[in-house]
């Protein structure tokens, strides 16, 4: 097990949303909160390290959420350029690994994230949750593969080194991540 006070938490929140139309997805509302503010609240029993957000337009004030803010000037870069970011926090700490989590997941629980950081047994750790068909964040990296992610680029992240990671099984509803208007009325008619 890597401690999580060992561990930078990113919780990447710089994504274009372009599927989800011109409003910020982040800011839209489930039950009475901002989205991105459930993925917050759920992360916050876990003691990480430090924690790190990876912005781009959103109005969602992390800094008060104790978060380091961090801008992501290159949105357009894909998701490898808020990857990089993460791994520069984390390695400005000397963190033995990183949990990469998303903004737009409002179901995501303590529980599984804990889960997620028990699997983990060292520097060369790599640990995803899975819905029992894809393998997704949260997912932690040791600090051993800080510099493949250092060097990644494009929209595809992490997800190449993904395909060996320890899985971690979440319900399906649990790992849901919101991308479009039709998934925030899902998120909603399911309560």
């Amino acid at each position: 097990m890597i401690a999580a006070d060992k561990t930078v938490l990113v919780l990447l929140a710089a994504g274009r949303s372009t599927r989800f139309g011109s409003a910020d997805k982040l800011e839209a509302t489930w039950r009475g909160k901002p989205l991105a503010l459930h993925a917050v609240q759920a992360l916050k029993a876990v003691p990480f390290a430090h924690r790190v957000a990876i912005v781009s337009d959103t109005t969602v004030d992390f800094s008060g959420q104790g978060f380091e803010v961090i801008v992501n000037p290159d949105p357009d870069e894909g998701l490898a350029r808020s990857l990089r970011l993460g791994v520069a926090a984390a390695r400005d700490v000397g963190a033995a690994a990183m949990l990469v989590a998303l903004a737009d997941m409002p179901r995501i629980t303590t529980e599984h994230v804990q889960r997620v950081l028990d699997g983990a047994e060292g520097a060369m750790s790599i640990v995803a949750s899975s819905d029992g068909a894809h393998v997704k964040p949260p997912a932690l990296f040791g600090a051993g593969h800080f510099t493949a992610l250092a060097a990644m680029t494009g929209d595809a992240g992490g997800r190449t080194l993904l395909a060996d990671a320890t899985r971690v099984a979440a319900d399906p509803d649990e790992l849901m991540d919101i991308d479009t208007i039709e998934d925030l009325e899902r998120l909603r008619a399911a309560g």
